[in-house]
């Protein structure tokens, strides 16, 4: 496979022409230590590395069903069901997803509480395949958990908005 990196160039924006120019055999793209906020668009990629930049929880997505890891630790995700969402939503093969040091991901480096710790149980819920969240393995019994959790979440939303 090739791997491509840009980290630590202080860009602003994708560098398109040179990724273009690989488009055919890249598979790990590396955009850390920069300051974007866009994302690239690629169909054959199966890892994607945004370390370190601006994204937020409101980031689009395009559809990328190749891609099994995304890595967006140490940005600006702060609303932890809309990004889930989003990332549910536009990458259907993940099974990697690390977003530690982010305001919305509990973690020893942003001092995560046990109520936080609890919300990765909506992650898990969300996004069934995943095998490894942040640097944990995602553990059956976890899954299980998380199905219990937020089988009743869904359930009792779903009914207040029929009655509404």
């Amino acid at each position: 496979f090739q791997w491509l990196s840009f980290a630590y160039q202080g860009l602003r924006e994708i560098p398109y022409e040179t990724i273009l120019a690989q488009t055919d055999t890249l598979e790990v793209l590396d955009l850390s230590y920069n300051l974007l906020d866009e994302y690239p668009f690629l169909e054959k990629l199966s890892t994607l590395i945004l370390d370190c930049n601006n994204y937020t929880s409101h980031v689009k997505f395009p559809y990328m069903p190749s891609v099994t890891t995304v890595c967006i630790n140490k940005n600006k995700i702060n609303n932890l069901p809309v990004f889930v969402e989003e990332i549910r939503r536009k990458f259907p093969s993940i099974r990697i997803l690390s977003m530690m040091n982010n305001d919305a991901a509990p973690s020893y480096f942003n001092g995560g509480s046990l109520t936080q710790y609890k919300d990765y149980q909506y992650v898990i819920s969300q996004i069934p395949g995943l095998e490894i969240l942040d640097d944990t393995e995602v553990l059956e019994k976890e899954r299980v958990q998380a199905r219990k959790t937020y089988r009743l979440h869904q359930s009792s939303h779903s009914s207040r908005k029929r009655k509404e």
